[in-house]
């Protein structure tokens, strides 16, 4: 396999920042908001493996939190024992349809992550349930999941899903991961005005609109798509991270709302001046990569970040100018790192 240039590692590397990373990180995917889950990489689980029979599966009655990882299981049944179980991981295994639940009343948690599931249903009575996570399977809609009103966080990257559709219901949700799929347009949010965190990386999206209702939501993040203009923030005016890398965007514009920003990614662009961001007072991180920067007078429009502390500014016309770092460093003083690298005192 050819190796990955400095490049494109760090080009992969801005391309993940605004993912959920919840989904499919096994040791944080509790705790972390944005983490590192790569909607290309490949499933982990061998689709020519034999299922295994239930019956060669000890399940422990006392058990709450059930581990049933990577364990060839080819359908959902004989769980029946798990009556005090709060979670339940099935990720990694070769199911082909959700089933054989109903008993288990008290879940907190369901993760199907990566399976062959078709189709999301019979969840019905799995009315406790606040993380669901179904990524990496092959749903084609968004739907069954009316009864799930207690849901906070769901988890639908990387399947073939082509529209936003039946959440109205899910009044709590907090988090919403649609990454990686086939969606063209924002719609059906009105009513998800609890909803903190978005994702939409790695579809098909040419606006941003529909979101007006989104009042509470702090993190969005619309990479790799087809957005060529920021509009439709005004009404978030809670938003602190906002990931727009990978797309067609020209101009910094549309965000004279959002002044709780404090990570800002534009990287992969066509951007050709840095502009309407001076309100931006609390401003951490600014990702500029990528796009075609050329006037060092720009910088200007960040100092009144006073915590800006990451700036990545790499394959702009500025970085042909030898004293490149060093103007940065002058420019924003306050600033611990240039791009991938931290600056030395």
């Amino acid at each position: 396999m050819a190796s990955l240039s400095v490049g494109e590692l760090q080009e992969m590397e801005v391309d993940r920042r605004g993912e959920s990373e919840e989904s499919g990180d096994d040791e944080t995917r509790r705790r972390s908001i944005n983490g590192d889950v790569d909607p290309n990489q490949p499933n982990t689980t061998s689709k020519e493996e034999s299922p295994v029979d239930m019956d060669t599966i000890t399940l422990d009655p006392e058990e709450e939190d059930v581990d049933l990882v990577h364990c060839r299981i080819g359908k959902i049944e004989g769980l029946e024992v798990l009556q005090k179980a709060k979670t339940l991981s099935l990720r990694q295994n070769l199911i082909k349809k959700i089933e054989n639940l109903d008993s288990l009343s008290s879940l907190r948690e369901l993760d199907l992550y990566d399976n062959q599931i078709r189709k999301l249903e019979n969840l019905h009575n799995l009315t406790q349930l606040e993380l669901l996570d179904v990524s990496f399977n092959l749903l084609r809609k968004v739907e069954g999941l009316e009864q799930l009103t207690r849901l906070k966080k769901a988890f639908l990257l990387h399947n073939k899903i082509s529209q936003i559709a039946n959440l109205e219901h899910l009044a709590v949700l907090e988090m919403l991961e649609l990454g990686s799929n086939r969606i063209r347009v924002i719609e059906n949010l009105d009513t998800m005005s609890s909803l903190q965190s978005l994702f939409l990386g790695t579809n098909k999206i040419t606006k941003l609109q529909n979101l007006d209702a989104l009042h509470n939501l702090t993190v969005l993040s619309i990479q790799s798509n087809r957005i060529t203009k920021i509009e439709g923030l005004q009404n978030l005016v809670n938003l602190r991270e906002l990931y727009l890398s990978h797309n067609g965007v020209e101009v910094i514009e549309g965000l004279e709302n959002n002044k709780k920003l404090t990570t800002l990614d534009i990287a992969a662009n066509r951007v050709k001046k840095i502009e309407n961001i001076s309100h931006l007072t609390e401003l951490q991180e600014f990702w500029m990569n990528d796009n075609q920067i050329d006037n060092w007078s720009d910088l200007d429009e960040l100092k009144n970040a006073k915590s800006l502390e990451t700036v990545y500014l790499e394959r702009n016309p500025l970085q042909k100018d030898p004293q490149y770092r060093r103007k940065i460093m002058l420019a924003l003083p306050t600033v611990r790192q240039i791009d991938a690298t931290f600056i030395r005192f």
